[in-house]
């Protein structure tokens, strides 16, 4: 079994911060890439930001510059730390991570429940 576990959301005033965190347990040989997904109600999922096993980032147009993605491999953990927020960053926050079980297996994804964060304008 694989878990992803969020932590750090919450309510927070317009141009607060928050760090959200991201934590893969179980039975794990290899993590490739992590990630952070947010869906705000009525929306589609949509990318954040990505974050390789070699810490290559790709983060989107709309939190760049205010959100910033990091990664402890040895943790098995994902980061990201999230600046002058705005109300329109009100979404529920998934972790994703591409994990291989076993040296024998694919690479298969895996999501977190979630995690609210709600920005107050």
């Amino acid at each position: 079994q694989v878990q992803l576990v969020e932590s750090g959301g919450g309510l927070v005033q317009a141009g607060g911060s928050l760090r959200l965190s991201c934590a893969a347990s179980g039975s794990i040989f290899s993590i490739n890439a992590m990630g952070w997904y947010r869906q705000a109600p009525g929306k589609q999922r949509e990318l954040v930001a990505t974050i390789t096993s070699s810490l290559r980032t790709n983060t989107a147009d709309s939190v760049k510059g205010r959100f910033t993605i990091s990664r402890d491999n040895a943790k098995n953990a994902a980061y990201l730390q999230m600046n002058r927020l705005k109300s329109e960053d009100t979404a529920v926050y998934y972790c994703n991570a591409e994990i291989r079980r076993t040296r024998l297996d694919g690479w298969s994804d895996y999501w977190g429940q979630g995690t609210q964060v709600n920005v107050s304008s």
